[in-house]
């Protein structure tokens, strides 16, 4: 599965949300990156540096970059730690490359740079490191740029999360069952069809992935031989099935509100020898006939 996700470069959008959070699948990514030999930045904004790496060994630690934004993001503190251009400058630094090693770049999170930032200039950053363009002054030109960004898209409307899913070659949305987590994994490469596939997974303690098929079926209750099972149609004042001849006897029914055919041409063509129908009426003593004066008998 890792893999897979880290195939090609670009953005790999990381979709969490509160029941399931993506932070342990983005350190997981990170942990293969390093395996991997590339050389990892992260951007760290909503939890500490001593927080994020917290679960690292030695050796991963000591190959991961942090550019640390959550201590002082606007250098209140006045010590001069700021960086230069914002958070979008840090981003665009980390892509100028000092060795020959593909790039990893981590967001944790774009959500707290959404919050943050205008939508189109993030977006903006983003494309121009899709493209992997490499500044005239890099000692090596960018031949791959991979950024890992976390989403958690219950905090934001569906425009800014659809423009992100546009600029995404990977979406991995996080979801699960029976408190078993699943990945819905999306993949666009170029002149290709979208593809669609479901990982089940679990995420051990040292960041390394659990593949697994899927969660259990629920176990159905076996009933105990020696228990005796009551049929609940014994004591019905009424029967729940037809026999043979039942069925064929309510096959065979005419309904009163079927207008059949023999009924149609009994209604059009009426045979010679059929009685005609009269209606004799006798007038009553105070029926008015009176036709001039239809009122007479209201006495007005």
């Amino acid at each position: 599965m890792l893999e897979s996700l880290l195939a090609v470069g670009g953005l790999l959008l990381l979709r969490d949300s509160v029941q399931w959070e993506g932070r342990s699948l983005l350190k997981a990514l990170i942990k293969k990156s390093v395996l991997c030999g590339e050389q990892v930045h992260i951007l760290g904004c909503e939890v500490s540096e001593e927080e994020f790496r917290e679960g690292f060994d030695a050796s991963i630690n000591s190959q991961l970059v942090y550019h640390d934004l959550y201590r002082d993001p606007l250098n209140w503190s006045k010590t001069g730690e700021a960086f230069p251009g914002g958070p979008l400058g840090v981003l665009r630094a980390m892509c100028r490359k000092t060795d020959p090693r593909p790039v990893t770049v981590a967001l944790d999170s774009l959500s707290w740079l959404l919050l943050h930032l205008p939508c189109t200039t993030l977006c903006q950053t983003l494309h121009a490191v899709n493209r992997q363009d490499s500044s005239p002054g890099d000692s090596f030109p960018v031949e791959q740029v991979r950024v890992l960004g976390l989403l958690h898209e219950e905090l934001h409307g569906p425009g800014p999360v659809g423009a992100l899913s546009s600029l995404a070659q990977t979406e991995v949305t996080l979801s699960g069952t029976a408190g078993q987590a699943s990945a819905h994994i999306l993949y666009r490469r170029p002149q290709q069809h979208p593809t669609h596939k479901t990982q089940w997974f679990s995420i051990l303690p040292d960041f390394s992935l659990d593949l697994q098929g899927g969660p259990p079926l629920a176990s159905q209750p076996h009933p105990h031989p020696h228990t005796l099972q009551v049929d609940p149609t014994t004591h019905l004042t009424f029967n729940l099935h037809l026999s043979k001849k039942e069925k064929e006897a309510k096959d065979s029914l005419t309904l009163p509100f079927q207008f059949s055919s023999e009924k149609q041409q009994a209604l059009l063509c009426p045979g010679l020898g059929q009685a005609t129908s009269y209606i004799f009426y006798e007038p009553d003593v105070y029926d008015d006939l009176d036709q001039e004066d239809p009122d007479d008998d209201l006495d007005i």
